[in-house]
């Protein structure tokens, strides 16, 4: 599985977790996030994909951040409706032709879910990413029941997310070995990874990568 670190704010600690070599870095366009990124993105490894994490942003705003920043991903936390991200990735292959920007959808679960929702969005996006249902978009630092992923009806290939820390190891492994990971392409941690929001703890984080089989 591939690794995303999210929630980056500082300069210094951006360039020490892109040491570690996780497969994305990504970068909260909220403001209503204690993670909220105003600063320049450092010059990242080749390897690294810019993920933008936007919560109901106007198409403009969003345009003006891949612009700005190089985006490679875009991450829609929000209550994005199909039309938009239609839209969106209209504007992304259009404008930005020589390089391809993949669309994250997420949806939010707890104990349940009705997997119909995803059906508008499939074919538009290219991945979903699953987070647990909280307070705050995201960053509420709880794991949802994996057991819900058992009645994953799709194909298209999906981040887990959601309180996930070194103590989930064991878990994350375990759930490797279900059938029900078979989609799942990403592990994406944040809120357990951190000193204070937006500033991640090196040495968990690089505990954590090398515990996991993470392929690049």
């Amino acid at each position: 599985m591939k690794l995303k670190v999210c929630g980056m704010k500082y300069q210094d600690n951006i360039n020490q977790v892109a040491a570690l070599q996780p497969d994305y870095l990504g970068f909260i366009f909220y403001e209503k996030s204690s993670r909220f990124f105003e600063g320049v993105i450092p010059k990242l490894p080749k390897t690294v994909k810019k993920v933008g994490v936007f919560v109901d942003a106007s198409l403009e705003f969003i345009l003006s951040k891949i612009e700005t920043h190089q985006l490679n991903v875009i991450q829609l936390h929000g209550q994005e409706t199909p039309e938009f991200c239609k839209e969106l990735k209209t504007h992304c292959h259009s404008d930005h032709s020589e390089k391809s920007i993949k669309i994250i959808k997420v949806f939010s679960i707890k104990d349940h879910f009705d997997f119909s929702v995803l059906q508008p969005f499939e074919n538009i996006c290219d991945y979903f990413l699953f987070d647990t249902k909280g307070k705050l978009p995201g960053g509420n630092g709880y794991t949802f029941n994996w057991d819900v992923l058992k009645n994953y009806p799709s194909t298209t290939p999906y981040f887990l997310s959601g309180g996930i820390g070194l103590n989930e190891v064991e878990s994350i492994l375990s759930f490797q070995q279900k059938k029900e990971s078979k989609n799942c392409y990403a592990i994406d941690v944040n809120s357990k990874f951190e000193i204070t929001p937006g500033l991640k703890d090196i040495e968990a984080l690089e505990k954590f990568k090398s515990s996991m089989s993470f392929r690049t």
